[in-house]
């Protein structure tokens, strides 16, 4: 257990989180014994308290989060009934099938229950077992820093203008002295505590309408080409975990952010024409028309794998780049790649025959597509 948290919290990801929530908290705890002290009253200690409240819930539910982690499918999983393994996908690396909302991690190296995303603050992925206290991270997070924002901007305030309340002031403001030391500490950790409000905030909303809507990151892909698909047809596909926004809701956030279920067999919508199985179908149909939209590339131009090809690609290719934190994979000439993904300036495909399976990210510029048995074109970019 130990040796496990060890590598865990050995990450930049968690790392910095933690040096972000010490320092924010450090100064504001320090910034309260001067711009409300607990000797004021039962203002200063109720306002001292729910600080360390939401600093110590804050740091309780990240460690919850990384060391639970999400719960993975043991290997080799398969159904209990063989011949409903036919509507599941297979997982090559785990030599299992997929359970209903699994998804397989790169990262993990493992087949995550119900996975969301995997989050490099907490070194793991959010799924199924932690989701519950990676929102109540973000939660706490969030209200501690807007907290802490009010008071350390308070201080900033009152102790750069301490000489003008000193012979113009009524004597009841906050006696606040700022070395040059503690002024650049409170600065840099009210910039920070903004900057959490900001970006956290941000992911807290888009988790919470995920939960309301009772569907992952990478649900939200799938039913977007479930929609696409259908636009066209009188067909219409319903999410059948959509059990509205109350029941939703109670599958993730409890008291004690312990979910409900076992993370292999889910609550429906009450919909006859959805069944445990509607949405690893309409996966397994995508990804058939992704085979048949695969193109094959061979590579006239060596790419490094650099994530900034400034130099050997030029900035209008760097500059550009896929939002994702999808790998980037070494090409040298000859190569030959299954395109399945394109971008304006990027390629996504699995490079072929390979010892183990390649796939990712390369500039447009670096490849020319195979046509009509054999004949090659130009990719419009590289030219």
């Amino acid at each position: 257990m130990c040796l496990s948290l060890c590598s865990r919290l050995c990450h930049w990801g968690p790392l910095v989180a933690l040096g972000i929530v010490k320092w924010v908290s450090l100064a504001t705890v320090y910034s309260n014994t001067m711009y409300w002290p607990v000797s004021a009253g039962w203002g200063g200690i109720v306002n001292m308290l729910s600080f360390l409240f939401f600093s110590s819930l804050t740091t309780f539910h990240f460690f919850c989060a990384m060391c639970d982690g999400p719960g993975y499918l043991p290997l080799e999983w398969k159904p209990d009934n063989e011949k409903e393994s036919q509507y599941l996908q297979f997982c090559d690396t785990c030599q299992g099938y997929k359970s209903p909302r699994a998804h397989h991690c790169r990262k993990c190296g493992r087949c995550v229950m119900k996975m969301d995303h995997h989050c490099p603050w907490i070194n793991n992925c959010v799924g199924h077992f932690n989701h519950g206290h990676f929102v109540a991270f973000l939660t706490f997070a969030v209200l501690g820093c807007a907290q802490a924002s009010f008071v350390l901007a308070m201080t900033l305030y009152y102790g750069l203008n301490r000489s003008w309340y000193h012979y113009y002031g009524t004597g009841d403001e906050p006696k606040i002295t700022l070395t040059l030391t503690t002024l650049l500490v409170v600065m840099f950790a009210l910039g920070l505590a903004i900057g959490v409000v900001l970006a956290v905030g941000a992911l807290l909303y888009f988790q919470m309408r995920s939960i309301w809507r009772n569907q992952t990151g990478i649900e939200d892909w799938i039913l977007e080409k479930a929609y696409y698909r259908r636009k066209d047809t009188d067909q219409i596909f319903h999410h059948p975990y959509d059990m509205g926004r109350s029941k939703n809701l109670q599958e993730v956030i409890t008291w004690t952010c312990i979910p409900s279920g076992d993370g292999i067999e889910w609550s429906l919508r009450d919909d006859s024409d959805c069944n445990k199985y509607t949405l690893t179908i309409e996966q397994l149909e995508q990804k058939a028309e992704k085979r048949l939209r695969t193109r094959e590339y061979k590579i006239a131009k060596v790419y490094s794998g650099s994530w900034l090809p400034f130099w050997s690609m030029g900035c209008k290719v760097a500059s550009r780049p896929p939002c994702t934190d999808e790998p980037r994979i070494r090409l040298k000439l000859g190569d030959t790649v299954k395109v399945t993904r394109w971008k304006k300036f990027w390629l996504y495909g699995d490079k072929v025959n390979c010892e183990e399976r390649m796939r990712g990210w390369f500039p447009r510029k670096c490849a020319i597509e195979f046509i009509d048995n054999g004949r090659v074109k130009e990719s419009k970019k590289s030219r």
